[in-house]
């Protein structure tokens, strides 16, 4: 089973840039988008429900903005899809967790925590609510993946120039605070298992100063699995060549 996870950076732009072909050829069982920045309503068929699709979306109250969205197959349908139910989270559209009968599937879209920290507060509350829910369903014995846009790179490894990012969003010591906090509480990210201290791999990169042709970027998107869950996953992917958004997706394979 091959899940994806993509920060798309508005669905209905990226729709005019090769993502329903890049859709079709790959054909994910399940794909998770993050920053759809548009509600189902406003999103042509080919996008909404793309052959032998199904699609569940929480865009943001606010439109063009935020959102997230999850395709998968027809034949494999979640038993359920839930919320955080937090308002002040549900209403930016930043989080769906899909039960499905061998795990809970979370597509999260972390806040920015923006210059001089403006939001910093809201992210932290933001990593606080997403780690309860996990703690939740593996209170009831279910295996959790939380995939999406974390908007933070964890370690200096996950950014190409970390010095002079320092006290930039993305790379706050307090976010990269959370980020530790949330693993330590039984999550393993994905990528770092299987690729251990090897740099230059990265999720996004700034459009400006050609930054991706250099490859001076930041790894922000992620698969975190449960510990108990690792044993099921054979292959965690950055798909670095895929064109469309500043960010690339990412994969995970799980048998």
């Amino acid at each position: 089973m091959r899940l994806f996870s993509w920060n798309v950076n508005g669905i209905r732009a990226i729709g005019q840039k090769g993502f329903v072909e890049w859709f079709e050829q790959t054909q994910p069982d399940v794909l998770c988008v993050q920053e759809t920045k548009a509600h189902r309503d406003q999103v042509e068929p080919a996008l909404r429900e793309p052959s032998g699709y199904k699609s569940v979306w929480h865009s943001a109250k606010r439109r063009g903005y935020s959102g997230v969205a999850t395709y998968y197959k027809s034949d494999n349908p979640p038993e359920e899809v839930e919320s955080l139910d937090v308002p002040e989270f549900d209403e930016e559209g930043r989080y769906q967790a899909l039960i499905f009968p061998e795990f809970v599937l979370i597509n999260a879209y972390f806040p920015n925590s923006q210059p001089e920290r403006k939001r910093l507060d809201y992210k932290l509350m933001f990593f606080d609510a997403v780690s309860s829910a996990c703690r939740r369903y593996r209170g009831h014995g279910r295996h959790v993946i939380v995939c999406g846009d974390f908007n933070v790179s964890h370690k200096e490894i996950d950014l190409a120039r970390p010095k002079e990012n320092r006290d930039n969003p993305g790379f706050y010591v307090e976010e990269c605070a959370a980020m530790d906090a949330f693993l330590e509480t039984g999550f393993i990210d994905s990528f770092r298992h299987f690729h251990p201290g090897e740099p230059g791999h990265y999720t996004w990169w700034s459009y400006r100063t050609r930054a991706r042709e250099r490859n001076i970027g930041w790894r922000l998107d992620y698969h975190c699995v449960d510990e108990a869950f690792l044993p099921r996953v054979q292959k965690s992917q950055i798909l670095s060549d895929v064109m469309g958004s500043d960010h690339c997706p990412i994969a995970l394979h799980i048998q």
